[in-house]
Order: structure tokens, then C-alpha cells, then sequence
């Protein structure tokens, strides 16, 4: 699954807590991730996007400044491969980051450098938002590419709204989210509720530096009339 922002969190401060020490500013050096996740279930935004998955991530930061790279691949054949491309930049609370999403299938003859508006696989979101520690908000918008189109053949500018919160219970990380979109799009026809998702993370310990994360996430799409529940590894 693409895992909600209250899961990522979740994950990161459980790696960090394994095994990064406390010694150096992060913001003073260029800092560098890798990592992938196997998934149950590749869960979305309240959107089913496929099956069993391997989910590779790779990323670059300084200075509040961050390049990553994400990708799908489903072990059926049939499911949607994606690549991601992420530039982002975080102050204090603040961040905002435009992603390019990329998919394709198996045998098609889709192209990476193709571009034009109406034959293009890519699509071009916008990300605001604001961590408050306790409450994370963000304002993701699709603003160029192969966007949901209206009846009236307008772009909808397909947006996902979502509010997530952190907490600790009964030993365990856990995050809740819940996304709506205010207006018809690729998410749904029309002012509604999306996503309510509910995520647990627990790093188990397999060396004195190392620690497995391992995750379960709880989604319901009211709008869809739809749950799902999916497991996933991180290493």
C-alpha cells in the first residue's frame, strides 16, 4: 500500500528510534534512505490499488530539502505498476511537495517521456500542509497530466483533503486518518468522505542496531461503501 502519512510517520519514528543515534544535526549533512515494504494489500487514499505488493523507496534530504523515489510492483501481473518522483521541502511544520505518479501495465507500450496532456501516463499532484505534532493536515491537488476530466470535458483537479493524528496505545504506535474530497475528481463524484483509516506499527528487534517494522492498517471508504485490511514489513 501507499501507506497514509500517519503510518509513514509511524514507520520512520520507529527506524529511528532502533537505530539512528542522537549524535549529529540532521539539517548540517546530506541524509540518505533506502528501503522497501511488502504489502498485503496495496490500500490508497481509501482506494483498493491492488494485490500482494513490493513497494521500493528511495530518498535524499538537506536543509529541509528532499528528493524520494517510490515504487509499485504487484506480484499479479495484471496490477498497475507505479513509479513516483517526489521534490519536496519542510520547515518547522510546514511542508510542500509536488509529486510526479507514473503507472503502466505489463506488456503495454506506455512511455515514460510522454508528456502531452490527453496521451500522458503521468499525473501531477501539489502538496501543502502543516504538521502540528499532535494533528497533521495536508492539501494534495492534481494540477497537470492524466487528471479525471468532467462531463463537460473540464479537468476536475481531482483533490484529496486529509487529517492525520499520532498516538501511542497499549504498547503499540498507532496513527488514525481520515481524507475527504471538496469537489468530483478521480477520489469520488462529489464533496465526500473517502478514507477513515486506522494504523498500528511495532518495531520488533531482531539485533541491538536493527528492528523490523511491521504494520497493520484498518480502511473503510464510506463513499465507496467499501473496508479494507492490509499487513505489511518494512526493511
Amino acid at each position: 500500500m501507499r501507506t497514509t502519512s500517519a503510518t509513514r510517520a509511524i514507520i520512520a519514528a520507529a527506524l529511528l528510534w532502533a537505530t539512528v543515534p542522537s549524535t549529529t544535526k540532521a539539517q548540517d549533512k546530506v541524509e540518505a534512505s533506502v528501503g522497501t515494504d511488502i504489502v498485503s494489500n496495496y490500500i490508497w487514499r481509501g482506494i483498493d490499488c491492488g494485490g500482494v505488493s513490493i513497494q521500493p523507496g528511495l530518498s535524499l534530504s538537506y536543509r529541509g530539502l528532499s528528493l524520494a523515489a517510490w515504487g509499485n510492483v504487484g506480484l499479479d501481473s495484471s496490477d498497475t505498476k507505479e513509479v513516483d518522483l517526489t521534490l519536496g521541502y519542510t520547515v518547522g511544520g510546514f511542508n510542500v511537495a509536488m509529486t510526479d505518479y507514473f503507472f503502466f501495465k505489463s506488456g503495454d507500450d506506455t512511455k515514460y517521456f510522454e508528456y502531452a496532456a490527453h496521451s500522458t501516463a503521468h499525473v501531477f499532484e501539489a502538496t501543502v500542509g502543516y504538521d502540528f505534532g499532535v494533528l497533521a493536515v495536508s492539501w494534495n491537488t492534481n494540477f497537470a497530466g492524466s487528471d479525471y476530466y468532467n462531463a463537460d470535458g473540464k479537468r476536475s483537479y481531482s483533490t484529496y483533503v486529509g487529517v492525520s493524528a499520532p498516538f501511542k496505545l497499549g504498547g503499540l504506535e498507532w496513527g488514525a486518518e481520515v481524507g475527504f474530497t471538496p469537489w468530483e475528481g478521480m477520489y469520488s463524484d462529489g464533496f465526500n468522505l473517502t478514507n477513515i483509516t486506522l494504523s498500528a506499527t511495532k518495531a520488533v528487534q531482531i539485533t541491538d542496531s536493527f528492528a523490523l517494522p511491521l504494520f497493520g492498517q484498518l480502511t473503510f471508504n464510506p463513499d465507496a461503501n467499501r473496508a479494507y485490511f492490509a499487513f505489511g514489513i518494512s526493511f
